[in-house]
């Protein structure tokens, strides 16, 4: 018997595969458990437009990331910061600031925690930053540090 299951079975297979299965073992022990629903044309059909769903999705948030990582690299974020004597900033400028400056700039938002910035910047100069958008998709942010 085809089943889908509701649920991961261990030693069968994850939630949404379709497996076939013993009648008893479905009859007796998964339809009962609420692990599997029988895989019917209705059911089949609902997956595939859930998986075309999902593809969709992906697509066009793809499709989004690669226009956000274009747009970002024309961009120069400029931070102004004080600093002492010695040149070395008052306090330092982290991926909080970088993101902070890129919505109320540009509009542009990104989370602090996809810039990745290994150390907090804390002297004056041009840095090129990796923003990760999507999968595999990276894009640059350029930021200027100066007075």
């Amino acid at each position: 018997m085809k089943v889908v299951l509701l649920a991961d079975v261990k030693g069968q297979g994850k939630k949404n595969d379709v497996i076939t299965v013993s009648d008893g073992y479905a009859r007796n022990f998964l339809l009962p458990r609420k692990l599997a629903i029988e895989a019917d044309a209705k059911v089949m059909n609902e997956i595939k437009g859930r998986e075309a769903s999902i593809k969709h999705k992906i697509e066009v948030e793809t499709a989004e990331a690669k226009a956000l990582a274009s747009k970002l690299d024309t961009i120069l974020v400029k931070i102004p910061a004080s600093s002492g004597a010695d040149g070395r900033l008052y306090g330092s400028i982290t991926s909080k600031d970088i993101a902070e400056k890129l919505e109320k700039d540009y509009g542009i938002t990104v989370d602090k925690r996809k810039i990745q910035l290994s150390d907090p910047i804390r002297a004056y100069g041009k840095y090129d930053l990796d923003v990760k958008l999507y999968t595999d998709i990276v894009g640059k942010v350029h930021v200027l540090v100066c007075n």
